[in-house]
């Protein structure tokens, strides 16, 4: 009987959970995980601040648009009639980066932030709606080159799943990639493009 007794007693504890370890365990693990989100957020904002030299992005003209001393919009870099559309495209911004350095992102002015996007094309250039995110238009003479790529700031797609369009703002040359709603659209964007282009670059490397 007494054997009995202590195969039942040795069961009966192994069934008791220890919660004292397992909430240290979750509260280290939460602390763990809030640490990793306090330098991530802190690598973003030195990052910005290191790139705090990059000039103001242009966009278009508003109706809404606060009006300087002299009773005119501040400088948009689109001009009032940019001319008839030449491709329309509905999808995501995912990032831009130092031009042919996929991994080196750019935040300031917004740019780091990924968004839906609403993409027009016109003689004028590319103009860049984002809701929730800051709009910015880059001029035609800013255009430096567009190709298919599959990734950017740290987003990796498919092959062309990527719509990246090489710019020049400032004295940085940047690539900004884009990913349509409909992928087979990005070759054609590819070639609208750089028949824009009269001198295409050849700084941007392959991705």
């Amino acid at each position: 009987m007494t054997p009995l007794i202590l195969l039942a007693d040795d069961k009966k504890s192994a069934a008791v959970t220890d919660w004292s370890a397992r909430i240290g365990w979750l509260v280290g693990l939460a602390l763990f995980v809030a640490l990793v989100y306090w330098l991530m957020r802190e690598g973003w904002k030195w990052r910005g601040t290191l790139q705090g030299d990059l000039p103001e992005l242009p966009t278009r003209p508003s109706s809404t648009t606060t009006l300087n001393r002299g009773g005119k919009p501040p400088q948009s870099g689109m001009p009032d009639d940019p001319g008839p559309v030449r491709l329309t495209m509905s999808g995501r911004y995912h990032g831009s980066t130092t031009a042919g350095q996929w991994l080196d992102r750019i935040v300031a002015r917004g740019l780091g932030s990924r968004s839906r996007a609403e993409l027009t094309l016109t003689d004028a250039g590319l103009d860049v709606v984002r809701p929730g995110a800051s709009d910015f238009f880059i001029p035609a003479a800013a255009l430096r080159e567009a190709l298919l790529g599959k990734g950017i700031a740290g987003k990796v797609l498919t092959e062309g799943g990527l719509l990246v369009v090489t710019w020049q703002h400032g004295d940085r040359l940047i690539d900004s990639g884009f990913r349509s709603d409909h992928a087979a659209e990005h070759a054609e964007w590819v070639d609208a493009i750089n028949s824009m282009i009269k001198t295409p670059s050849t700084e941007g490397a392959e991705r």
